[in-house]
């Protein structure tokens, strides 16, 4: 069956490592980082790439729902994608997991990826330290993050923890909140790769537009 990745630039570490531990050999297409925050331009950039992808059976789309960034996306080929929220979730594990960390504390996850490629908390917090001084921006930071405790640091193995954690410890302490290395996981990701495309993915059939109820299930 001829498949094809289409990938996030945010979690390129983890996936390269995912296929060489696979041994898969599919393609890979990156979409650039930087486009979560904007939901509509990342769908424009989706569409277009998935328009562009000709004599494939499938397209394994190595996203989350992306703020439903991938509503209304369709494909001539069968489109599979994990059934999780973003790449924080598809890196811990589980939304189970996600959900149990956050009710233990108020946590801001990190990834090296997401530091590294796209528009976060540290980047604001440097602007405004330039544009309002640190006082203020202290005082605004310190609002903002009011529900957040520490500083969640999503430990894949697919780079250097102790050089990461030397530039997050920097950013824990600059936010006041306490610094935690939470273990990740490639589970999700070699899965995608492999299958079987369970319970745990979703399956969208040639021809047919994602919706809501491929995302969330059929309403009760």
């Amino acid at each position: 069956m001829r498949s094809v990745i289409v990938a996030c630039n945010t979690i390129s570490d983890e996936l390269n490592m995912a296929i060489r531990e696979t041994g898969c050999t599919y393609p890979v297409l990156w979409i650039e980082s930087g486009l979560h925050t904007y939901t509509n331009l990342l769908r424009k950039r989706l569409k277009k790439e998935l328009e562009q992808i000709s004599n494939v059976d499938q397209i394994l789309l190595a996203f989350g729902f992306c703020g439903n960034a991938l509503l209304g996306l369709s494909s001539s080929a069968t489109i599979i994608f994990p059934k999780v929220e973003d790449c924080i979730t598809l890196l811990l594990g589980s939304p189970e997991k996600r959900r149990k960390l956050s009710e233990e504390m108020g946590t801001y996850f990190l990834t090296k990826g997401w530091l590294d490629f796209e528009q976060n908390i540290w980047v604001e917090y440097q602007k405004s330290l330039n544009r309002l001084g640190r006082e203020k921006t202290e005082r605004i930071y310190q609002m903002l993050l009011s529900h957040y405790k520490r500083l969640g640091v999503v430990e894949t193995g697919a780079y250097d923890l102790d050089e990461f954690c030397r530039r997050s410890r920097e950013i824990a302490n600059s936010l006041n909140l306490k610094h935690h290395v939470i273990p990740g996981t490639l589970r999700y990701l070699k899965k995608l790769l492999t299958g079987p495309w369970d319970e745990e993915f979703v399956t969208v059939n040639p021809g047919e537009h994602i919706t809501l109820e491929h995302i969330y299930g059929k309403a009760v």
